[in-house]
């Protein structure tokens, strides 16, 4: 059987600098193919998409929101040929019904220990229309180490520099955000890979720069620890999302790899002033996560917001608009206030306003977007900004005795 598994294209932000992280969704599905099905990976944000050839089945990855419509495309330009389509990933369980009904079947949760039912009924063609999974988490440590070698290593590269690779040392989060959806899909319940695990899949990737793409490390202050004491041998350097704002664990951090975190900047605070320091005073960069339009935001507020990330010279700021994503608290609550304006998804992509802002017009916070982008990086520009960033890690590498090739292999250390 030949599985064509797709990866479906969706807008990027115009105002980023363009780069391409090797997708996670679909590496992971792959490791629980079995052998027997020739497998074979497109990710149509990298290379123009063959709607013509001929597979047995095709898989559809879909992480994002603003890529069902694509991902509909696709599904109906092999169906008409009469090539059955299957779809999982993030935004197929938020778009079940609709994704349902352009596919022929949808897998709804974690394919661990599950997908094997959805495959033996492929091979006998008694595909059932939805197999939803979601309230049944498979053990985390049934979570395999992704099958990277799908990957076309040349398509995810910048400016001849191979991007970090994308791995997971726990999943779920104990958090509710308003703007978030992972409650709905994995409840509120933190659940760490056993850590052993976790580093024979780092030592496995001939990568020297590394994103841990959990929700947050900052779940529990004793597991951090010791993950992090586990990865320092390996002398990977690391991009996360948020880490504890504690001395020990910062240090911890530090010394494992960690290069820099996306760290959410909601408000002009204390508190967040100071966490933004510790991890600069622990020598770990900071890209500034900015939602801009939350209901207790007004121009000024706004405004203010933008100056503050300034003000704590981060090293990278990315910009978005609210965004009332369906299965969250904040899409709940806005759909109750008649606040959504639509729901044409290509557009959900956090750069455009979709809903009415309670402070605000719609245009007003438009304009405030592109503003935040244009006076953050006005004086330097993010290629600069960038730059700077990545010369700090290869500065730490040096100083270490290590150097990361331009094709990601690591040179100056013995495999542990």
């Amino acid at each position: 059987m030949w599985m064509k598994l797709i990866y479906p294209k969706w807008p990027k932000l115009p105002e980023q600098t363009e780069f391409h992280l090797p997708p996670h969704g679909p590496i992971n599905f792959a490791a629980n193919v079995p052998n027997d099905v020739h497998l074979t990976f497109h990710d149509e944000n990298r290379e123009e998409l063959d709607l013509e050839d001929k597979p047995d089945v095709v898989a559809l990855s879909v992480m994002l929101t603003c890529a069902t419509p694509r991902a509909k495309e696709i599904a109906m330009a092999y169906r008409a040929r009469g090539i059955p389509v299957i779809a999982g990933g993030i935004a197929v369980a938020i778009h079940k019904e609709e994704m349902a009904a352009a596919c022929d079947s949808v897998f709804l949760g974690e394919v661990e220990g599950h997908f094997g039912e959805m495959l033996a009924d492929l091979r006998k063609k008694t595909l059932k229309k939805v197999y939803d999974r979601m309230a049944q988490l498979p053990p985390i440590e049934s979570v395999r180490p992704a099958r990277r070698d799908i990957l076309d290593y040349a398509n995810y590269t910048y400016r001849g520099v191979r991007m970090a690779d994308l791995v997971h040392a726990s999943r779920g989060c104990r958090f509710n955000c308003p703007p978030c959806s992972v409650a709905y899909l994995g409840g509120r319940c933190f659940r760490p890979r056993p850590i052993e695990t976790v580093v024979e899949e780092v030592k496995g990737i001939d990568n020297g720069r590394l994103f841990f793409v959990d929700n947050s490390l900052a779940q529990d202050k004793a597991w951090e620890l010791e993950l992090f004491k586990a990865l320092k041998p390996l002398k990977r350097k690391w991009i996360a999302h948020p880490i504890e704002a504690d001395d020990e664990v910062l240090q911890a951090a530090y010394e494992a790899g960690a290069w820099y975190v996306y760290q959410a900047v909601t408000d002009v605070n204390d508190q967040i002033r100071r966490r933004i320091q510790m991890y600069k005073d622990h020598g770990i960069g900071v890209e500034g996560t900015i939602i801009l339009g939350t209901d207790d935001q007004t121009k000024d507020d706004v405004l203010r917001l933008i100056d503050f990330c300034l003000e704590m010279d981060l090293d990278m700021a990315e910009f978005t608009v609210m965004t009332p994503f369906l299965h969250t608290p904040y899409r709940t609550q806005v759909e109750a206030e008649g606040r959504v304006l639509h729901d044409n998804w290509i557009d959900y992509t956090t750069g455009k306003v979709v809903f009415q802002p309670k402070h605000m017009t719609p245009t007003e916070l438009q304009d405030l977007y592109y503003m935040a982008w244009d006076r953050f990086y006005g004086t330097d520009g993010r290629q600069t900004k960038m730059a700077r960033l990545f010369r700090k890690v290869v500065q730490r590498e040096r100083a270490e005795g290590t150097t990361t090739m331009p094709d990601g292999t690591v040179r100056g250390w013995v495999k542990p």
